[in-house]
């Protein structure tokens, strides 16, 4: 159960799991609550900004990666496997070209 906080026009302004007094019931399934909390296009939920914030934390490895503040082997196996996943899916995406693959010296 939630409470919520409507306001004039009945627009849902906030949502509470506590109860006070003077605030609505709603079920939590309630369509209403599911759009305050997911699907406002004026607030976006966490889904919309959780793929921005990823990469940012990603490059904010590469960097510390890149500086020797921290080595790739220092993150836990699920995270190397993770980053190097992505870094994999990303070079995919973006069309970036190996020519001389990761290993290969230029004598």
């Amino acid at each position: 159960m939630f409470y919520v906080v409507r306001n004039s026009d009945g627009t849902i302004l906030s949502v509470s799991r506590v109860p006070v007094p003077g605030i609505e019931p709603q079920a939590v399934l309630e369509p209403e609550v599911v759009a305050f909390f997911g699907q406002s296009t004026t607030n976006p939920g966490f889904e919309a900004v959780d793929a921005g914030f990823v990469r940012v934390l990603e490059d904010l490895i590469d960097t510390l990666i890149g500086k020797g503040v921290i080595r790739h082997t220092d993150l836990p196996d699920a995270a190397q496997r993770k980053l190097l996943l992505r870094k994999g899916l990303r070079s995919r995406i973006s069309g970036a070209l190996d020519l001389l693959g990761s290993d290969e010296r230029i004598l």
